[in-house]
């Protein structure tokens, strides 16, 4: 049995009273007042995660090798941009999605990877590219999210809020060189943040002493994700799923489609202008939320299974996301998902749940 790891954070967690869990490897705080709570405060206001379990690393080699191997033009990614891309396999199924960001000028490329799944993804990237691929194991990163991040965060690093939308840089913050960009995974506005892991605890207390921030949990922080239509990858989406399949294909540059030179191009490709027999989509439901795994059935028969669900408090209900027969896909197509063996009336619903509130500049 492998001992879960522990993020530079872990102490500070205990001491505010989290409840903590294994999860992608580590002890994370699921929550600390209840992920009702805390959901709120962050849409209302402004939370804290703590994502440390992420995977970061700093790429330092042939771009065209590594452009390979996803879906972003990185020759249009100029420094202080970040886009969000797919790591492709072969076939054009998704094995992971990624951050990738020029903050430090032309002076490499910064990754952020998921948790469950950065030793594959460096091993493969590595492995594909030559390198030098420099993962970083020395660093913590926190997420400020919600409507007075901006505020709050702009008061301890100006120039942090004159960032817009997926636009990143290198700052400091109380002596520290701190790594920034302006998204994130909740569908509000706000920052990640990459701290030296030396600097973690004393960094992320100042931003605590704010009293508009409070500190988040992985629940809310599913919960957030869930009503911004925001995929969970091994869930949402994994190596079984396109991106044509998963609703993606915004994350595939138009040059990159026009070349066919992404991994699985001509597959994906096809897949996209054929309609898929399959595809990522949003329901709501009422009573009890659906969970991963449910079946989603139709006049009797089966067309699709729920991959994402709970109860979304900004939306007054449950929401959940599901592959289904793409006959079956339009908004407002009713739907039947089994709950321990009884059916309950659904809804196909667009997504986002909730307006997604990135801050793109005035």
């Amino acid at each position: 049995m492998t001992d879960t790891l522990r993020t530079p954070l872990y102490d500070l967690h205990v001491e505010l009273g989290a409840k903590i869990v294994p999860f992608a490897g580590y002890d994370m705080p699921l929550q600390y007042e209840g992920i009702m709570a805390e959901h709120n405060h962050t849409r209302e206001a402004a939370g804290l995660f703590d994502v440390s379990h992420m995977g970061q690393a700093h790429y330092t080699g042939d771009e065209t090798a590594l452009e390979k191997l996803i879906t972003a033009d990185l020759s249009a990614l100029a420094p202080g941009e970040q886009k969000y891309t797919l790591l492709l396999n072969a076939q054009g199924g998704i094995m992971d999605d990624l951050m990738v960001s020029r903050p430090f000028g032309e002076d490499g490329l910064l990754l952020v990877v998921n948790a469950a799944t950065k030793a594959n993804d460096f091993a493969h990237i590595a492995d594909k590219t030559g390198g030098p691929l420099n993962v970083i194991e020395n660093r913590a990163l926190v997420a400020l999210q919600g409507p007075v991040a901006a505020d709050v965060f702009g008061t301890l690093v100006p120039g942090a809020a004159e960032l817009t939308f997926m636009q990143c840089g290198v700052f400091a913050l109380d002596g520290t060189e701190i790594w920034v960009s302006r998204s994130g995974y909740t569908g509000e506005d706000g920052f990640e943040i990459s701290i030296p892991a030396d600097r973690a605890v004393a960094i992320t207390r100042m931003i605590l002493t704010d009293d508009r921030v409070k500190p988040i949990g992985l629940g809310a922080r599913d919960s957030l994700r869930l009503e911004a239509g925001l995929c969970l990858y091994g869930h949402d989406m994994d190596e079984s799923k396109t991106p044509a399949e998963a609703t993606l294909m915004w994350a595939v540059a138009k040059p990159r489609r026009e070349r066919l030179d992404f991994p699985g191009a001509e597959r994906v490709m096809q897949t996209f202008a054929d309609k898929p027999a399959r595809k990522r989509v949003g329901f709501t439901m009422a009573g009890a939320p659906a969970r991963e795994g449910a079946e989603i059935v139709k006049d009797g028969k089966t067309i699709g299974v729920v991959t994402s669900g709970g109860f979304g408090p900004s939306v007054g209900g449950p929401v959940g996301m599901a592959y289904v027969d793409t006959g079956f896909a339009a908004p407002d197509t009713e739907i039947e998902i089994l709950l321990r063996g009884k059916s309950r009336p659904a809804k196909i619903a667009k997504m986002p749940f909730v307006e997604q509130r990135y801050y793109r500049g005035n």
